[in-house]
């Protein structure tokens, strides 16, 4: 596909409207992506922050992501070697404990078209549980936890990783070798499929 594609098909993106009625805080599609972007980081869906700012991962939980990928703001943010494709477009709102799940409109509506623009060579991170939930629907089973640690019986080009919230945290601290196994290699696939 063509940079000319991609921007169209972000341009129908910004434009949709799909979910409006359910959306308290208003319509704010929030993704980035191009056909050159070889890393592509699918999480949940946009918080406060980002739906004010209009830039995905931008808040505690993308500096803590960063820190977990090695990538600076500067790679993060751009769009021809990084795809963010959230789960669901729209900032969802508030519920009790957190924010609301993604809208289950987006992702069937939208993430075909966009992985078509993407390369087919690309590392796939599933960042959060509604990610590995449709996109390794074998294993519903799984704990979130187990599906991280169990990555390697995955393609090699798709990763599985907690939520970056600030619960993740304390997760770490109970999974001590997510830190000490999984980061280093999580690291070195990015470094690779960037460079």
């Amino acid at each position: 596909m063509s940079e000319a594609d991609a921007a169209d098909l972000a341009a129908r993106i910004a434009a949709c409207r799909v979910c409006a009625a359910h959306l308290p805080h208003g319509v704010r599609p929030v993704a980035s992506f191009s056909p050159t972007a070889r890393l592509l980081i699918i999480g949940q869906a946009p918080g406060s922050k980002v739906h004010l700012s209009g830039i995905p991962w931008d808040d505690k939980s993308g500096d803590r992501l960063r820190g977990w990928t090695g990538l600076d703001r500067e790679t993060m943010y751009d769009a021809s070697q990084v795809a963010l494709v959230p789960m669901g477009f729209c900032y969802p709102g508030k519920a009790s404990g957190g924010d609301k799940p993604p809208r289950r409109e987006c992702a069937p509506l939208w993430h075909e078209e966009v992985l078509a623009t993407l390369p087919e060579d690309r590392l796939t991170l599933l960042v959060g549980t509604y990610a590995q939930a449709y996109y390794l629907p074998d294993t519903r089973r799984l704990s979130m936890t187990e599906r991280v640690r169990r990555f390697t019986e995955f393609s090699p080009r798709v990763l599985p990783l907690p939520h970056p919230a600030w619960r993740s945290a304390i997760w770490m601290r109970q999974n001590p070798w997510f830190e000490a196994e999984i980061l280093p290699i999580l690291r070195a696939k990015i470094a690779a499929t960037l460079d």
